[in-house]
């Protein structure tokens, strides 16, 4: 059996002598691995670079067999983010967060897009951290795990909501934190779509994200902590964001 697609190149290693085993991020068919004959070859090498999209062609003799794919370059992006220490911290994150989260042969058409369109984004450091904000809030809306930040699931006010419950990834009021505000999250405004998106304002979100993330995909789901990865781009856009200041 064989099926065409385009992907998005997740990761690669090594596989024998001259074989490459990737794993593509594809819209129709989720995070999906197979081998690429002769991909550690200087031609083709060079294609299976971090964040690429590829053009796929996927054949096995069986469906869950790993199969062997063929890859045609349609898109580089390694190279852009290689500019910009911030950004290339940035790709690496993205990618490694998916590997690790999505299941094997999952379709997940939106989010798919949602991580083209970030990626696209690469030679525009100044747009780049704000779009990644939103799309860790698509990934945790896709995977189950969405944040509520609507109204206060204290009062059901709409204003002056500063928090987020750990426990439910709802909003909560000043007003309705009452004595448990320690032990609440921080909710930046640029977290519900509201004023400046400051570097700072940015890592503080990505802190909130960040604890669903780990909390709930990574430790409840996966079992395992968060890539590194993660936590490096978000330690230089803070070094960003203390540079500007």
């Amino acid at each position: 059996m064989d099926w065409r697609d385009t992907g998005i190149l997740l990761s690669s290693r090594r596989h024998g002598e001259s074989a490459m085993i990737i794993d593509v991020f594809t819209p129709e068919r989720g995070r999906h691995a197979g081998v690429v004959r002769g991909g550690a070859s200087r031609k083709v090498a060079p294609i299976l670079q971090p964040g690429a999209q590829l053009d796929l062609t996927w054949r096995a003799r069986l469906e869950d067999h790993i199969g062997s794919y063929t890859v045609e370059l349609q898109r580089a992006r390694a190279a852009i983010a290689l500019q910009n220490r911030t950004m290339l911290a940035g790709l690496n994150a993205v990618l490694a967060v998916l590997a690790f989260v999505l299941p094997e042969r999952e379709a997940h058409p939106e989010l798919y897009a949602r991580t083209q369109t970030l990626l696209d984004l690469l030679d525009q450091p100044d747009l780049w951290p704000l779009a990644h904000l939103r799309w860790e809030t698509s990934l945790l809306d896709e995977l189950g795990y969405g944040l509520d930040l609507t109204c206060c699931a204290v009062t059901g006010a709409t204003e002056d909501l500063v928090f987020v419950s750990p426990k439910s990834g709802r909003a909560v009021s000043a007003s309705g934190a009452g004595d448990w505000a320690d032990r609440l999250l921080p909710l930046p405004g640029v977290l519900r779509g509201e004023g400046e998106a400051e570097d700072a304002d940015i890592v503080t979100a990505l802190g909130t994200t960040g604890y669903f993330l780990e909390h709930k995909l990574a430790m409840e789901q996966v079992g395992k902590p968060l890539p590194q990865a993660r936590a490096r781009y978000i330690d230089l856009l803070g070094r960003r964001a203390t540079t500007a200041r």
